[in-house]
């Protein structure tokens, strides 16, 4: 009892260590967004500092955070929704008809670097004259998206039984009902799972939009460049705004961790 207690101790100790250090960046980000400039160099108000929600005002009301805001909600609920509407049948058709061709293509397409298609990606918009439009944006998104939404169905699809489907086509239901009357209804947690992750990338995702958008469609990843300057960075703007970035995506994941849990459990086993 007391080698098993000393066990439980150490192990929260560990847990305690480890939690420590990976929520410190971000308490540190949510205490600096309500501080001055000169409260956040200074060693000695870490903890101790008269609040101020300035910070959060200018972010709004000088550089227009709510419309980027809005073009990152477009951009990743549409590849989010757009991702979906492919990647759903098609992990279907591979897991039920064994494409294991098609699914080792997909597989290519996501390990690829997203920087390897960057370049074409920009070249093509640009001779369709579609950058800085949500279109563009939106395609770049799910080349990252529709791949691990397609791989995490897969196997979520495999682990349904068959049987479930035969009983649905002797009911007299055609393989496509079968798909949206039983096999999607039953998937809710991989469904959840995906879109989550999938909006996720897009909601943080820099590296396409730098180059794809413009002052219309421009994120919020790319609209905290207006922070930084030559000779200064606004550190109050800057966490205030990282905090804003943050928390769509914390609530997303507190409120559907159990999905998230269930359905990458299931979308592990694929092989």
């Amino acid at each position: 009892m007391k080698k098993k207690g000393a066990n439980n101790w150490v192990y929260t100790l560990l847990t305690i260590i480890v939690m420590a250090v990976f929520s410190f960046p971000f308490i540190w980000m949510l205490l600096a967004s309500f501080k001055t400039q000169a409260q956040i160099l200074s060693s000695g108000q870490f903890l101790f500092f008269k609040p101020t929600f300035k910070n959060y005002v200018n972010v709004f009301e000088q550089y227009e955070f709510m419309r980027f805001i809005v073009n990152s909600f477009i951009v990743a609920v549409g590849s989010t929704l757009g991702s979906l509407l492919l990647g759903l049948p098609a992990a279907y058709a591979i897991a039920r008809y064994r494409l294991q061709g098609l699914g080792l293509v997909i597989l290519v397409a996501r390990i690829i670097p997203g920087i390897t298609f960057l370049i074409p990606w920009f070249i093509l918009f640009s001779s369709l004259h579609l950058v800085d439009t949500y279109m563009a944006l939106i395609l770049s998104h799910m080349l990252v998206g529709l791949p691990f939404i397609i791989w995490i169905m897969i196997s979520f699809f495999e682990g349904l039984p068959l049987e479930i489907e035969e009983a649905g086509m002797i009911d007299g239901c055609t393989r496509s009902q079968v798909f949206l009357r039983i096999i999607l209804p039953i998937s809710g947690a991989g469904i959840i799972t995906s879109s989550l992750l999938s909006f996720i990338f897009s909601w943080n995702n820099f590296m396409f939009s730098i180059i794809l958008a413009g002052d219309k469609t421009k994120t919020l990843p790319i609209a905290v460049f207006n922070f930084l300057s030559y000779s200064d960075i606004n550190w109050g703007a800057l966490m205030a705004a990282a905090c804003i970035i943050t928390l769509p995506v914390l609530i997303i994941a507190l409120l559907a961790q159990r999905y998230i849990v269930s359905g990458l459990a299931a979308g592990a086993v694929y092989c």
